[in-house]
This record gives structure tokens, sequence and C-alpha cells, in this order.
């Protein structure tokens, strides 16, 4: 991790330049390192660029830095509710077109029902089951 806020994976010894610009990145906000771990690797599995963060201030300015092909937002953030990220990235003019995917541990039906209207994508509920977070992922980014 290149801080402890952010990382970003690059292998630059098994990867060219050109082969990382194909690769589609992705933002991960998530602050709890188990989970946070299980997403890196299901997103390395299926060769895909990512950065990360724990918060999301770091998360908006993340996304305005590197336009990432999508998010994968946890909701229940140390500084601010995932909805307020979500309100903030869909006002900017930068990220309002960025698909947002809540990975939350939210299950209700209203609590989807909020996610979705608040600007959310997608959902998926925490524990969820790898090919169903995969099935998601490539929904989104298509069979890259």
């Amino acid at each position: 991790m290149t801080s402890p806020e952010q990382s970003i994976n690059s292998d630059a010894n098994s990867n060219t330049q050109q082969e990382i610009v194909k690769q589609p990145m992705i933002l991960v906000v998530e602050d709890n390192e188990d989970n946070l771990l299980l997403l890196s690797e299901v997103l390395l599995a299926i060769d895909c660029s990512f950065i990360t963060t724990t918060n999301g201030n770091a998360a908006i300015l993340l996304a305005q830095t590197y336009q990432p092909k999508l998010i994968l937002l946890d909701i229940l953030l140390p500084d601010m509710n995932g909805e307020e990220v979500v309100y903030n990235l869909k006002q900017n003019p930068q990220t309002m077109t960025i698909p947002i995917v809540a990975v939350t541990a939210l299950a209700r039906p209203e609590d989807r029902k909020n996610l979705l209207f608040a600007g959310c994508s997608d959902y998926i509920s925490k524990p969820y089951l790898i090919d169903d977070l995969e099935t998601i992922i490539f929904r989104y980014l298509g069979q890259f």
C-alpha cells in the first residue's frame, strides 16, 4: 500500500504500461481490513487494477483524480455515511457517471431501496458469494 488511505495495485515487473492501461480501474472504499483484503483478492483474481481507501472524503478525491470505471462502496464508513459519498459523487460532473455498487452489511429491503434511490447503480449485501460479486463487476465493466 502506498499509504494508509490508498493503494494502487500494479506490478511493474509483470505488466507493461500498455497492459496496465487496458485493465479497468476500480475504486474500493472499505474500512474493514478483512473485507478489504477479500475484495482485493477478488480483484486480483480477475485481473483488475484498483485503488483503495478507508474513508468517504478520500473516496471522493480519488474518484475525481483517477476516474475509475467502477466504485465498490461500503456504506458504513468512519467519517461519513456512504449515502453522502454517493450524493457528492453524483453531484460532481467529473464523477457523476461512474457506476457505484454498494457493498454493505445493510441487508434489509428498505436499505437496498434507499441506496439505489440515493444513486447507487447496484447493491450487494455482506456476506456475499464471490461469484455474485464477480457477476456484478463484469456487469459494469464487461468481460475485459
